[in-house]
């Protein structure tokens, strides 16, 4: 089976190796080298770099409308293509070149959190559970039928970047699955999305970072989790602004204004939130590295009695 791979970030990565296992990966798509870094030098992406790792040629197109684009991708002859996490809109003519169409990984349980950062959005928003789609890809955002499920509980503690880890690694798991059936002459079943129940995960901006002391602790406690590693929630603490690693909602009622540092311990900043307190206990002073609140008040000894 000749298998076209596309994917940029690193959540691809295990998806292109259970592909590798599970066929002939003819040549992998990612988004060209992008200037990263204090140099701004051109940095190649997770997948490109797994792809040359792996003797596979890569080809980086700005962009799949182009006829020599199209034309190029069926010049590879592929049964079928992957999509996670691309970057790039595939137009129907590429969707339709592929003899099995275009399968996609999905890090959410579809038709909730279609978009750009279901991730981050379903800890956002409190979803006590979450997992991985693999869905036909066609031309609308993330609408198209799925052929497998699996669902994963989220952990009450567990930040972006965990849950990221995970999903990625089971949608791997769900694409070996679907490509196991299609190697052995059974195509999954393609179960067309309700349309009761969709949502869409918007895009993470570093805007969204800056905490608002009127929301509700547990809603703040949230955002914190759901942002690390990024954007990273940030805001001003007793005149100094702060990125938040790690934080805790704390059900106390107060009179205080939203934003007022109530207490300063070693279990962290106690901060009045709209409703309840939030607890800060890990933060980033500007320019330094993420501390436990008894390490910045070693340096901020005036909290100690706030």
């Amino acid at each position: 089976m000749r298998i076209i791979f596309a994917g940029t970030p690193a959540f691809a990565v295990p998806s292109l190796r259970a592909a590798h296992a599970h066929g002939e990966v003819a040549a992998v798509y990612t988004q060209p080298d992008r200037p990263a870094g204090r140099g701004r030098g051109l940095q190649a992406s997770p997948v490109k770099l797994e792809a040359v790792a792996r003797g596979i040629p890569v080809l980086q197109p700005e962009s799949l409308r182009r006829r020599s684009a199209q034309q190029a991708l069926r010049d590879l002859a592929p049964d079928l293509m992957i999509v996670v996490a691309y970057g790039l809109i595939l137009p129907q003519a590429v969707l339709d070149i592929p003899q099995y169409g275009c399968w996609n990984v999905h890090a959410s349980l579809l038709p909730r959190w279609r978009g750009a950062a279901p991730i981050q959005r379903a800890i956002e928003a409190g979803d006590a559970e979450t997992g991985v789609c693999l869905m036909q890809m066609e031309a609308g955002l993330d609408t198209g039928p799925v052929l497998l499920a699996r669902a994963t509980p989220i952990g009450a503690g567990e930040t972006g970047g965990q849950l990221h880890d995970r999903l990625a690694e089971l949608g791997a798991a769900v694409l070996a699955d679907g490509l196991g059936l299609l190697r052995a002459g059974i195509r999954p079943v393609a179960r067309p999305q309700p349309e009761q129940g969709a949502t869409y995960a918007h895009k993470l901006d570093k805007a969204e970072a800056r905490l608002d002391w009127s929301q509700p602790a547990d809603a703040l406690a949230r955002k914190v989790r759901a942002f690390d590693p990024w954007p990273v929630a940030e805001a001003v603490v007793a005149g100094e602004r702060l990125r938040i690693h790690g934080a805790v909602a704390v059900e106390e009622m107060h009179g205080a204004e939203p934003g007022t540092l109530l207490r300063a311990g070693r279990e962290g900043l106690d901060v009045a939130c709209g409703r309840g307190v939030l607890r800060l206990r890990v933060i980033q002073r500007e320019g330094g590295k993420a501390i436990t609140a008894a390490d910045f008040l070693n340096a901020r000894r005036d909290l100690v009695r706030a």
